[in-house]
């Protein structure tokens, strides 16, 4: 079930502005990977940047987190939970000999909205104590009372998945489907799990493009999907409210405008749920909008700068019908690509072999050389195994790579000669934001994510 397709001035947006905007990405360096905007319900402008399609998942990091708070608002619509209960009445199995102070005071709304008193962040703490992670969670003591202090806490999401399970003896993903995907023509999920068999909660999900840009309209529409309502309004109210004030924890604007129940406040009268490295679903009411986005983008406050300079006054005005504009938009957005590497040599007559220099990167720690062949050939040769991709200059190569933790194994290469004596590679890892340079000479090859994962 896809959504409605239409055209930028149909639904009266300028597609000069889509214009504007791409070209402003191009010039200021930032790596997306897609962008689909929807005006009045309907798809307006979608596009992809190769070797990325819109037929493949992508990792959304935090932006899993407001697929979680639905989940939530969900089960407290279904009778199963409220929002004022405590977390210890879900877990008296887990609590300490002696539970610290505050801990009893938790209740699922302050984990929703980042507000569980702890003054920093639990992971390290969470990830280092066994496979017990909610265990681990209820035994750090929080610094305030809670609901009074904002700090963006992984434990707190992973708490809230843990919470579906106990109730419902399932994985998150498997209760949001028949209460959530189905409905909106959901296909394609993949949620990482904790070593517990609970899915992550506060990341970790892959989704395309069109299930970010759905969940955007689906809270544009109050929770409302073809008439049935999927997430009970008041909840979808309580998700977009301000909850707590965070402007002291950011330099950033978007930052600095309140959180919600796993939603960010933003400027414009926007909320969105994001992800690092720019995984955006920005949802404007005030113009009966949706921004739906995947990237490799550290600065993300750069990158929704641009959609406020370029996208959102065209939103906000009404476009008169511009047929051409619309076709020379489309033709645009269907020839998008991210940068390939510029293969500016002959390659040699022999193959030429590379032995890995330092460390193997994290993710491919199995790499120990490549071999580039006359033919246009480059190997991989990880854990012992050749791995081999046809190289063409200016294109990608897709394949996969064996089990990479965390990651998905299809990939996209771009590679060529830079030099007489240098080789570089490019790996795109195509269900994450992650891209991995290899640059050889001089019989060794050095690597360097451009993002690394988290």
């Amino acid at each position: 079930m896809r959504l409605a397709r239409s055209t930028p001035s149909e639904q009266g947006v300028d597609p000069a502005a889509i214009d504007r905007l791409l070209d402003a990405v191009a010039e200021n360096g930032i790596d997306l990977h897609s962008l689909m905007v929807l005006r009045h319900g309907q798809v307006v402008a979608e596009g992809w940047w190769t070797p990325y399609a819109a037929d493949r998942v992508h990792l959304l990091y935090s932006l899993s987190k407001s697929f979680t708070s639905s989940a939530i608002g969900i089960a407290a619509g279904e009778g199963l939970l409220s929002l004022d209960d405590t977390i210890i009445s879900f877990f008296p199995d887990k609590l300490p000999d002696e539970i610290p102070p505050y801990v009893a005071d938790m209740k699922v709304r302050h984990l929703l909205a980042m507000a569980s008193g702890h003054a920093k962040e639990t992971a390290p703490a969470l990830f280092a104590g066994g496979p017990d992670m909610v265990r681990t969670f209820l035994s750090i003591p929080p610094d305030q009372e809670p609901g009074t202090l904002f700090c963006y806490n992984q434990g707190c999401t992973y708490t809230l998945s843990a919470i579906i399970t106990k109730l419902t003896g399932q994985r998150l993903v498997d209760y949001l489907r028949p209460r959530l995907f189905d409905p909106l023509g959901i296909d394609q999920t993949y949620w990482m799990q904790s070593d517990e068999g609970i899915d992550q909660g506060f990341s970790g999900l892959h989704v395309t493009t069109e299930t970010i840009a759905k969940l955007g309209q689906l809270y544009l529409q109050n929770g409302q999907w073809n008439g049935q309502q999927l997430v009970p309004a008041a909840y979808v109210e309580e998700a977009r409210t301000k909850h707590v004030d965070n402007a002291a924890t950011s330099d950033n604007p978007d930052w600095q405008q309140g959180y919600g129940f796993q939603f960010w406040m933003g400027q414009h009268g926007a909320y969105r749920g994001d992800g690092a490295y720019g995984q955006f679903c920005v949802i404007l009411p005030d113009v009966d909008a949706v921004i739906a986005c995947t990237a490799q983008c550290s600065n993300m406050q750069a990158e929704i700068d641009l959609f406020w300079e370029h996208l959102l006054p065209a939103l906000a005005a009404e476009a008169t019908a511009d047929p051409d504009g619309d076709q020379r938009i489309a033709q645009r957005l269907q020839h998008l690509s991210t940068a390939t590497i510029d293969a500016r040599a002959e390659s040699p007559d022999n193959a030429v072999t590379f032995s890995l220099s330092g460390d193997a990167p994290e993710h491919l720690d199995k790499l120990t050389a490549i071999r580039v062949e006359p033919s246009g050939r480059l190997v991989l040769i990880i854990g012992g195994a050749d791995h081999t991709f046809e190289i063409r200059p200016g294109a990608w190569t897709e394949g996969e790579l064996p089990g990479i933790q965390g990651l998905l194994p299809p990939v996209a290469i771009t590679a060529g000669w830079t030099a007489a004596d240098e080789f570089q590679a490019d790996i795109v890892f195509l269900s994450a934001p992650h891209r991995l340079q290899l640059r050889a000479h001089d019989g060794a090859v050095a690597t360097h994510w451009y993002e690394a994962p988290l």
